[in-house]
């Protein structure tokens, strides 16, 4: 099982994210006999199937670089998580298919190995290699991507949290996404930013509800990303004013996610993202449900 997550968490943009306990990709992989990676989808989306041109594909074809043995991978795929929805599709993929190579292969690589296959991964998927959403994936739970060169993956300790999403049948590629970005920021910005993320991840290990509440704003990418996405100020508003602590854009979108200390404030906050997209003539597809503290699973009838 390939868990879904979240990228950025509103201030944290390419370096926080967290994996949900629903949706999730199934994967099914075996070695095959040569080298090679064959590549079978069960979904109707209509994803490349040559391994160079698929995200899982490219994500085993890194690790296969450090093989040196004459074996190869037959993967199936049944995604339950839609490309371009923002809820780290391409990650569960590219994250999913190189867990279950290791599994396969004796549990040879180290996380830290898969984190840096599976982002050739996201490269092919978004032009550029980032790690929010391929760490939750391999780690589970929140995670902060320190750096990237070199790698440095932080797994975060949490309060217990509802996450409500909702997810608006529009696409928004992450390629667009990051192309829509300005490419200087203000310093007062940066510094309110800096100072929230280090708040965000202060609230995570002091388990301080008010302190993540207060901290999940956005200065940089949120007030441009979010003209993407029809009602998302109307959306946000509203759903604090139900009890929500706060929230913002999954990855660049168009899903929305919104953290709650109880179920029954999660439930009212969907309510609220129904009643908005409901209004608005947009199909969409919510989900309540929690941060999944192991991520990707792996057994012996996935792998």
């Amino acid at each position: 099982m390939a868990t879904a997550s979240v990228a950025n968490l509103v201030c944290g943009f390419d370096v926080l994210g967290m994996a949900l306990a629903d949706p999730a990709d199934r994967m099914t992989m075996s070695l095959a006999d040569r080298r090679g990676i064959t590549i079978t989808h069960e979904d109707s989306y209509g994803l490349p199937l040559a391994p160079e041109k698929n995200v899982a594909g490219a994500a085993l074809l890194a690790l296969m670089e450090d093989m040196k043995e004459e074996v190869g991978f037959n993967v199936t795929v049944n995604k339950l998580i839609k490309p371009g929805s923002g809820l780290g599709s391409s990650a569960a993929s590219a994250a999913g298919a190189v867990a279950g190579a290791n599994a396969l292969l004796g549990n040879r690589f180290s996380k830290e190995d898969l984190v840096r296959y599976a982002m050739v991964g996201e490269k092919l998927a978004s032009g550029v290699k980032h790690a929010d959403n391929i760490a939750p994936g391999l780690y589970g739970g929140v995670t902060l991507v320190r750096s990237i060169l070199p790698l440095d993956i932080v797994a975060l300790s949490f309060p217990p949290l509802y996450v409500t999403v909702v997810h608006p049948q529009i696409e928004v590629k992450t390629s667009d996404a990051r192309q829509i970005l300005r490419n200087q920021v203000l310093l007062k910005d940066a510094i309110r930013q800096w100072g929230n993320i280090a708040g965000l991840v202060a609230g995570f290990l002091q388990k301080d509800y008010e302190l993540i509440g207060r901290s999940l704003e956005d200065v940089i990418v949120e007030p441009v990303r979010s003209i993407l996405i029809p009602g998302f100020s109307d959306m946000k508003k509203r759903c604090m004013t139900a009890g929500a602590l706060g929230g913002g854009i999954s990855g660049s979108g168009p899903s929305i996610f919104m953290l709650s200390i109880e179920k029954r404030t999660a439930l009212k906050v969907e309510e609220v993202m129904k009643e908005i997209y409901s209004a608005l003539g947009i199909e969409f597809k919510t989900y309540v449900t929690q941060i999944c503290d192991k991520g990707i699973k792996v057994s012996e009838a996935d792998s």
